[in-house]
């Protein structure tokens, strides 16, 4: 009877599985599912991140368990309901708690369930055809004394038929300073060859290390989730922690945010800031205006700057500021020397883009003062006191008032409503597109790439904007390649490359983690006298169908999220020593089994 009741069991659960199974091939489900009152089902694939792919790098499409949590309101509901499934909208957890997990033995049950309903063999149950579902994997609370924090199942399949079961156990221990508390890697691999009769093992190593802290100055870091950092493999493992030889395959990974006032570009940034306000402001029709800056005002400014114009075309030297391309030294040049070497200022500044950093710089604060501005400019073209040079292929409303001004007629122009905004808007894009452009073709010799999309004038200005705040992210990743890590052409190029059909592709993301194949040489020196963030060795033998791992893993953070500090079996065994400078690890384990239905 008891055998029967786990045989209905595992029916239900397996008819349940298969629907969200079902339900997930078309989009994931946004909410999780319970199961028994007590235990909720996530279907996680496609983009989602896997909460164990450190430890197993299996199906792209698994089964997460963990404890349900209940609304208190709930909780006298559910009391009644069993053996119900109910689609957990209205469990969702409270705001800000994270994943809980269950008992081991709660853990055991289900796998027994899940492995009831994939064994063909079963047939006395009456569960008919087994469907060959995702993996399953359910977070444990390291209760008992191994310190279990996951228990894994994934069905061994030959075609549509299953014909075992893989069974995985994780445990965990830590933080620890004791490095007394590490495995030896010959024990390591007897141990595997003792569990899995095998006579041969091979092993691989992965070590994952933060540069970007290893390469700023220690009293310079600043509070940001930008992180860049390398992740290396390699064949043939010769001891715990070895340093990765130099002839492994290393990914770097780069998450940067802009507007870290560290930066090389920061000074950039702000431009693009002011650049937003005004987008924004043509949107909405309120511009929030920065507070003036100096005590001179803006039209002041722009007063004197055309003035300057006026006495050299006086002096009838056109021609010389068309050929000396004179460098006019905006206020957008206060920069550290860093900056300089690899981000110089442009000389070729025509008459709009020293007009945007005139306003700019000095911060024009009202609309009224915008107007006045471009007043004191329209006057000058119409009357012919000037007659600047503009860039071939300017296609912004004052880049066309001064080509019009060539011949002696520029068009009335209302300042009033959102004419005055759009005409700053557009100079603006003009200058900073020519700025970023000018950039990647010298550094990253990136011209090609380019084509039309990042500074084509064909979409409208919003667009126009967003696609400028993508090449100032991508700027901001070059830059800090550069600075930071020492960047060469070789590396700049591919990256740029990447970054770019990412941005083509995708709308501004800066949580984004872009990742470049490299020589470990290029970076060996900011990693090679540091600790890993993550060192991995796995130990493996078979092929196919029959290899069995086994993995152990250390890592200065949790590897399960989990796990909170109310679990105090997991941590009763640390030893933390007291001083700053040990590094403090986390030791995982993960082991495999298998078990064959045919």
């Amino acid at each position: 009877r008891a055998t029967q009741g786990r045989g209905a069991k595992a029916s239900c659960a397996l008819t349940f599985s298969f629907r969200i199974y079902e339900e997930g091939r078309e989009s994931t489900p946004e909410h999780p599912y319970l199961f028994e009152t007590d235990v909720e089902i996530c279907l996680i694939g496609g983009s989602c991140k896997s909460p164990i792919e450190r430890l197993w790098n299996g199906n792209s499409m698994i089964y997460v368990l963990q404890k349900a949590r209940h609304n208190e309101e709930n909780d006298l509901m559910e009391e009644s309901k069993t053996d119900d499934a109910l689609y957990a909208s209205e469990l969702l957890p409270k705001e800000s708690s994270g994943p809980v997990a269950l008992s081991v033995r709660r853990a055991k049950q289900l796998i027994s369930l899940y492995t009831m309903a994939q064994n063909p063999n079963m047939t006395h149950l009456k569960i008919g055809e087994p469907v060959v579902l995702p993996p399953l994997w359910i977070r444990c609370d390291g209760s008992d004394p191994e310190h279990t924090c996951w228990l894994g199942a994934e069905p061994l399949k030959a075609g549509n038929k299953i014909t075992g079961i893989n069974f995985y156990m994780v445990t965990c221990d830590g933080p620890t300073a004791d490095k007394t508390c590490f495995a030896n890697l010959e024990e390591l691999k007897t141990a595997h060859k003792m569990k899995h009769h095998s006579s041969v093992v091979m092993t691989k190593g992965s070590a994952q290390y933060e540069l970007i802290r290893a390469a700023a100055m220690e009293d310079t870091i600043v509070e940001s989730e930008s992180n860049i950092y390398v992740d290396i493999t390699w064949n043939t493992v010769n001891k715990i922690l070895e340093t990765p030889p130099l002839m492994s395959a290393a990914t770097l990974n780069i998450m940067l945010e802009s507007g870290d006032p560290r930066s090389p570009v920061y000074q950039l940034y702000k431009e693009l800031q002011f650049l937003l306000a005004l987008a924004e402001g043509l949107k909405t029709g309120v511009t929030e205006w920065p507070e003036p800056l100096e005590s001179q005002s803006a039209v002041e400014l722009v007063q004197e700057f055309l003035t300057d114009l006026k006495n050299k075309l006086d002096r009838f030297c056109l021609s010389e500021n068309q050929n000396e391309s004179e460098k006019i030294k905006c206020d957008t040049a206060a920069v550290d020397s860093s900056m300089k070497s690899i981000f110089s200022e442009r000389g070729d500044l025509d008459f709009a883009e020293q007009l945007w950093c005139k306003m700019r710089s000095k911060c024009v604060s009202s609309y009224q003062e915008l107007i006045e501005c471009f007043t004191l400019v329209i006057k000058s073209l119409e009357h012919g006191e000037i007659q600047p040079w503009i860039h071939q292929g300017s296609s912004s409303l004052l880049s066309k008032l001064v080509q019009q001004s060539y011949h002696g007629k520029v068009e009335v122009v209302s300042l009033s409503g959102i004419t005055r905004i759009q005409m700053l808007l557009e100079i603006g894009l003009d200058k900073m597109k020519k700025d970023y452009v000018s950039f990647f073709i010298v550094e990253s010799g990136s011209c090609l790439l380019f084509q039309d999309y990042f500074i084509s004038t064909s979409v409208d200005l919003q667009e126009q904007v967003h696609r400028v705040q993508k090449l100032h992210h991508m700027l901001e990743i070059m830059v800090s390649c550069t600075v930071l890590l020492q960047f060469k052409h070789e590396n700049l190029f591919p990256l740029t490359q990447i970054c770019m059909k990412y941005y083509k592709e995708n709308p501004l993301n800066e949580k984004h983690v872009f990742q470049l194949p490299i020589r470990p040489a290029v970076v060996k020196k900011f990693y090679q006298n540091d600790h890993p963030e993550i060192w991995k060795v796995d130990i493996s033998s078979g092929h196919g169908q029959k290899e069995v791992k086994t993995t152990w893993q250390v890592s200065t953070n949790p590897p399960v999220e989990h796990t909170t500090s109310n679990n105090t079996g997991l941590f009763s065994d640390s030893t933390v020593n007291g001083s700053g400078e040990e590094r403090l690890y986390f030791i995982a384990v993960a082991k495999c089994s298998q078990v064959h239905f045919t």
